[in-house]
């Protein structure tokens, strides 16, 4: 008795397409996504308040994974950090970048920091710098180079738009950008504290101009 061949089993589908078999789960978040969710949760609430359970929640990652792809606490912090610089940075560049009067572009400066400070699912966060600096920097000496790395580039940008206005002839010729760039900065750090209190943007904005005046002058 002849026994009969059993028929193949048929190739899955990608398989009979010549593709290659996935192997495991697929990664079911974006890491860019992921992080942006940590650095909200970071902003709101800081470092100390943070747990690794709240970013899990946020993230829509579990703890493995989230060492995975951005290391520890500390690590997530940091990255969170360097993220909000670099965000901050591309809202401000254009503005430090075009040509236009010295009034105009340091009220279009701080009001960009006052959309930033002011913005906020629950409530006005700040500035992620000064809420560092006033934190994580004091204990750590690496993220207390990245703020004060920060600090600096602020007072460096700050100090070109006075210089520049002062070869146009917007200020005198006795002008010290320095100087200027440095009260610029604290102005800065001011209002990002007071919108973090909830300080009411018309008060903010009064504040602001009448920095704007001592720096470059009252309007006619």
């Amino acid at each position: 008795m002849v026994q009969k061949s059993k028929p193949p089993i048929a190739a899955s589908e990608p398989e009979r397409r010549g593709e290659p078999k996935r192997r495991g789960r697929p990664r079911a978040y974006e890491p860019e996504v992921a992080l942006g969710k940590a650095l909200d949760l970071f902003r709101k609430q800081g470092f100390a308040a943070t747990s690794l359970d709240d970013l899990s929640e946020a993230t829509g990652m579990n703890r493995p994974s989230l060492y995975g792809a951005f290391g520890d606490k500390r690590e997530l912090y940091i990255k969170s950090y360097q993220r909000y610089r670099e965000e901050a940075r591309a809202s401000m560049a254009a503005i430090f970048r075009e040509e236009m009067p010295v009034r105009e572009r340091l009220e279009r400066i701080f009001a960009s920091a006052l959309n930033i400070y002011l913005s906020g699912e629950t409530g006005p966060r700040g500035c992620f710098t000064v809420v560092t600096a006033a934190s994580e920097a004091v204990g750590d000496p690496d993220i207390r180079a990245m703020v004060l790395d920060g600090l600096t580039e602020l007072d460096k940008a700050f100090a070109s738009c006075f210089r520049r206005a002062r070869e146009k002839g917007e200020l005198p010729e006795s002008t010290d950008p320095v100087v200027l760039a440095q009260l610029a900065s604290a102005t800065v750090h001011s209002i990002a504290i007071r919108s973090r209190a909830r300080v009411s943007r018309k008060e903010l904005e009064a504040i602001v101009k009448g920095a704007i005046d001592v720096m470059v002058g009252a309007k006619a």
